[in-house]
């Protein structure tokens, strides 16, 4: 057998579907189906159990799935000495990132990071945090990038740097005519929330104290997919957000004239690197972290960890 049919077996158990593991490993259905069904053949053993769906491993199937997972982890070791030795940076990372971060984060380092290094391949999805620990532990990723602290079990947090939480206010709101900012000058029936499942949610929730808002408040009635409609909305309406400090870097002259600062210390969130503790390709997320580290704005740079708003 070879190294390249223990990762088509490993894209099937990761994805439990065959159409869907050969488009991830860039090759046809039938291909794959062919290059596994003669890894079975040559061990006399069937290992996925075809008749469900989705695809399942055999018993024995899942034994022989753990195992292929360490020679190719294996592999990737001997692949990262060599190409340490060499002086190169190459190879694939496949990175998880929240949407929360996505569209103000990546603009400011993958060009460059691409340039520098062509011979690495970034592979970006934007997920959950919850998705992105789940794909951690079943090796679909190498690394999330993702608000902290998470305090979970055999993930591994590298804090890159903090960002400063603000609100954005609307010029009908109350709150336009303060200098200063403290949560409890935010009426919870007038602050726009993103939708359940995104860790910005839950921090404005500990940050404003929302648990103890009556249920049947308004600012429950609508839940946004997205910090742009966060502050569309805002814009359109009477209300309030919060928004992390790089979502505020493309905001226009009249945008900025809407933000109001906390007071000190103020809420920060905690953005950080997260690997699995058995993750291999340790230069290539090193430099990464350096490459972000090195793109993103020096007050940012200068931020510190007073007060870490909890996720």
């Amino acid at each position: 057998m070879t190294f390249v049919q223990l990762q088509y077996i490993i894209a099937v158990d990761t994805f439990r579907h065959f159409a869907s593991a050969a488009k991830h490993c860039f090759v046809s259905q039938p291909t794959l189906s062919m290059q596994i069904h003669k890894v079975e053949e040559e061990l006399g053993v069937k290992i996925f159990d075809r008749s469900k769906q989705p695809v399942i491993a055999t018993e024995l199937g899942s034994e022989l799935i753990e195992q292929a997972r360490k020679i190719i982890a294996e592999k990737n070791i001997m692949d990262e000495i060599v190409h340490r030795k060499k002086g190169l940076v190459a190879g694939e990372l496949k990175i998880g990132i929240i949407p929360t971060l996505a569209p103000y984060l990546l603009p400011l380092f993958v060009q460059n990071f691409t340039k520098k290094y062509p011979l690495v391949r970034l592979v970006v999805n934007e997920l959950t945090t919850d998705l992105i620990v789940a794909q951690l532990r079943s090796g679909r990723i190498d690394m999330g990038i993702l608000v902290t602290p998470l305090q979970e079990p055999g993930i591994k947090e590298h804090v890159l740097f903090y960002e400063e939480l603000m609100a954005y206010v609307s010029k009908k709101n109350e709150a336009y005519q303060k200098t200063y900012m403290l949560p409890q000058d935010i009426d919870p029936n007038k602050l726009w929330l993103l939708e359940e499942g995104h860790c910005l949610r839950s921090q404005i929730v500990n940050l404003c104290e929302l648990r103890k808002a009556s249920r049947d408040a308004s600012h429950f009635d609508y839940e946004a997919g997205s910090i742009e409609t966060l502050k569309r909305m805002v814009d359109m309406n009477d209300g309030i957000t919060i928004l992390p400090e790089l979502a505020t870097l493309g905001l226009t002259t009249k945008q900025l004239g809407q933000i109001r600062y906390f007071k000190r210390p103020a809420p920060m969130r905690e953005v950080s690197i997260v690997v699995h503790r058995d993750f291999v390709k340790k230069r290539l997320i090193e430099i990464l972290n350096e490459e972000i580290l090195l793109s993103i704005p020096s007050k940012i740079n200068l931020n510190k960890s007073k007060y870490v708003v909890p996720v």
